[in-house]
């Protein structure tokens, strides 16, 4: 009775241990996986904010665009109402030569 108490107790001791052993183990892998997705969540924080700051930087550009398309425009305009008014300043001169 004592010789099985005594392999059971051992038995039990070493389950024990095993089972802390393992468990100890279990916490290390369960650390190093939660330290790596912090990394990775860091990582992907720090991607975000470059495409953040690249996205900006390409709507000031898209608006520095506008703006010089708007001035062309502009000066297209107000060419073109030049055109026409020397249209119409020479088709009055070539009316009136004509009616001499």
């Amino acid at each position: 009775m004592k010789r099985t108490a005594l392999k059971l107790s051992t038995l039990l001791a070493a389950a024990i241990i095993v089972t802390g052993c393992a468990t100890g183990a279990t916490n290390e892998r369960i650390e190093a996986l939660a330290n790596q997705a912090g990394a990775d969540a860091a990582a992907a924080s720090s991607a975000a904010e470059a495409a953040r700051a690249a996205a900006d930087r390409a709507s000031q550009a898209a608006a520095a665009a506008q703006s010089t398309a708007d001035q062309a425009l502009s000066a297209a305009t107000e060419a073109q109402a030049c055109c026409e008014a020397n249209r119409e300043s020479m088709e009055r001169m070539f009316q009136k030569t004509m009616s001499k």
